[in-house]
């Protein structure tokens, strides 16, 4: 599966991004690298990648702004969001923004490497769309946050 695929690294820690490239790399993945959200947004319009593994907390321009573009655009690669931060409103927010998989840090590589599998599979099925955490890839909306609804009294 590995064979052809690009993926984008946006992650402002050197020696974690050094670790994924490597463990990416190693499977058989073609990876580029950005060190903030800024610099990812135009390797993203330029570099086209099959996959999007995004850091949530950056400086300069963070992983939510970065979603917020991908799904500005007509063709969105699949997003792996990585981050240290344990709030279940972060994770809630990046999958009502589309992400496919949220990894807290520190994760095990097999983790990750699960997680892009999965992603590319989605890709691969779905037409260039990635198919959501949570969903089958059927017609019915992903599974998301739950969210509660006021009735009217």
């Amino acid at each position: 599966m590995p064979a052809g695929n690009k993926i984008l690294l946006i992650e402002d820690d050197r020696d974690i991004s050094s670790t994924l490239v490597s463990v990416l790399e190693g499977a058989g993945y073609r990876v580029a690298t950005a060190p903030n959200g800024v610099e990812g947004q135009r390797m993203i319009q330029t570099d086209r990648p099959d996959l999007i593994i995004t850091d949530m907390m950056m400086p300069r321009m963070g992983g939510f702004p970065v979603l917020d573009f991908i799904n500005s655009l007509d063709d969105k690669p699949a997003v792996i969001m990585i981050t240290a931060n344990e709030g279940g409103r972060h994770k809630a927010y990046a999958e009502m923004l589309g992400v496919v998989d949220y990894l807290r840090k520190p994760f095990p590589m097999e983790m990750l490497l699960d997680a892009v599998e999965r992603a590319l599979e989605g890709v691969a099925a779905g037409s260039g769309k990635s198919v959501p955490a949570g969903s089958d890839g059927g017609d019915d909306p992903p599974l998301g946050p739950i969210r509660r609804t006021r009735k009217k009294t």
